[in-house]
């Protein structure tokens, strides 16, 4: 199965991109259309609803963190598997890092390299027929990177809808959509963005609830036309993160649950055996892995309980013992000494590292990041490359004597010195790995 695709795009975040494309997923999906969801940049969260939309898996495509071999592998293995699919932007469309090899982790990448049409999505509350200025802007100021139609969204009224429409078909561009004002359409969110899809109370009502928007607000089957084949280049997935084991004791509940799918995707295809258990629910890792991860999530929600999961805590010291553990961002949080949490109580962590953390004393982290490994650990051996991002509130308070475990670089190859920490067979860092950089 060869797929079409389409890009939905706009002028920055929160114009409702994420809501737009999750209601054209459901729809279609409820149409039989075989469609799937992907992401350019570092998100997890907007795949889980892709997929809970879908049925299929989500993805994510970065042009900064993913060598080119391995951005086509992924996008190939999308294509191979639907009839559509939907890649939806992060923040604004051209929004990246300056790079002169096409490589900004912008959407706008990957409208140039799969040659793939734009769907723009205009938020037009407060204003009319200067949407068709900022329309006009994008359909200009890249003549590589193609807007096929516009989506009106946060509309007053019909007159509202009208004088935005006319003005921007006057130049040419198609209005595919128009979308009134609707608070029902609002995902919840939190610190980190939204709140996750396994967290959604009711979540299939509200997926269907956008779908009926898109099937009532937007011309699905002129979006559809509107898309063009994804065919990219010969890809591979060298670049791809090895598994870290052959059995991997995965962390997986409401603390723990930031994992990319293509990094999974891969563990599994490699042949490992994904083993996952719940520090929330008192497991410890099983016995019989050979390594154990414990992802980001939001330990600093469920403080208090972790620090009361005694099989837990007992289980992760006798693995640690023998056997390599890993932490990403939330996963290292909890390999620490201590986690402050929002209310300033303190509550003790597995101690396995040396460091504490706070998310009382609340600081934005947020960024691309290139890490050489100082030292041999679950990420890859010492002196490899990966490449990744940090995006979190709490701050390391303590940095305790551990070994740090990288040298970090930001994503212009800035250093940022030492990150994260290894004792023994532990390590972990708030740096979220995405691919080798070979």
């Amino acid at each position: 199965m060869n797929a079409s695709a389409l890009i939905v795009g706009a002028p920055r975040s929160g114009s409702g991109k994420t809501s737009v494309t999750i209601g054209i997923l459901r729809a279609l999906a409820r149409r039989g259309v075989r469609v799937r969801g992907a992401k350019s940049g570092p998100d997890y969260i907007d795949p889980g609803f892709h997929a809970a939309a879908t049925g299929l898996p989500g993805v994510n495509l970065d042009s900064w963190a993913m060598p080119p071999s391995l951005l086509n592998g992924l996008a190939a293995r999308a294509a191979d598997d639907a009839e559509l699919v939907v890649l939806e932007s992060a923040m604004g469309l051209f929004d990246g890092i300056p790079s002169p090899d096409g490589r900004t982790g912008s959407a706008a990448d990957l409208a140039r390299l799969y040659r793939l049409p734009v769907l723009l999505v205009l938020d037009v509350s407060g204003q009319s027929t200067t949407a068709a200025a900022v329309a006009k802007g994008f359909a200009c100021y890249d003549p590589d990177v193609r807007i096929a139609g516009v989506v009106l969204n946060r509309l007053g009224s019909e007159r509202h809808r009208k004088l935005c429409a006319d003005a921007i078909e006057a130049l040419g561009l198609p209005v595919v959509g128009a979308i009134q004002r609707d608070s029902a359409l609002a995902l919840p969110e939190r610190h980190l963005g939204l709140v996750q899809a396994s967290e959604h109370a009711g979540l299939m009502i509200h997926l269907d609830r956008l779908a009926d928007m898109a099937e009532t607000s937007l011309n699905l089957d002129a979006i559809m036309a509107l898309a063009a084949p994804l065919q990219p280049a010969a890809g591979g997935f060298g670049a791809a993160l090895p598994p870290p084991g052959q059995r991997i004791a995965l962390a997986e509940d409401a603390a723990f649950t930031f994992v990319y799918p293509h990094v999974v995707a891969h563990w599994r295809e490699a042949g490992a055996e994904i083993v996952p258990f719940s520090p929330l629910a008192n497991e410890a890792p099983d016995a019989s892995c050979d390594v154990c991860w414990l992802p980001g999530g939001y330990p600093e929600l469920h403080a208090g309980k972790l620090a009361a999961a005694g099989k837990f805590s007992a289980g992760m010291r006798r693995f640690a013992e023998t056997k390599p553990v890993h932490g990403e961002c939330g996963g290292f949080m909890a390999l620490g000494a201590a986690l402050e949490d929002a209310n300033g109580v303190t509550h003790p962590m597995l101690g396995l590292l040396g460091h504490s953390t706070s998310f009382a004393k609340r600081k934005m982290n947020l960024g691309y990041r290139e890490a050489r490994l100082k030292n041999d650990c679950a990420l890859g051996a010492a002196g490899a490359i990966v490449r990744g991002h940090e995006f979190h509130y709490a701050q390391v308070i303590d940095a305790g004597s551990d070994d740090p475990l990288a040298e970090l670089a930001d994503g212009l190859g800035n250093p940022l010195g030492a990150s994260g920490a290894r004792r023994g067979h532990v390590s972990g860092t708030f740096f979220h790995a995405i691919a080798m950089n070979p």
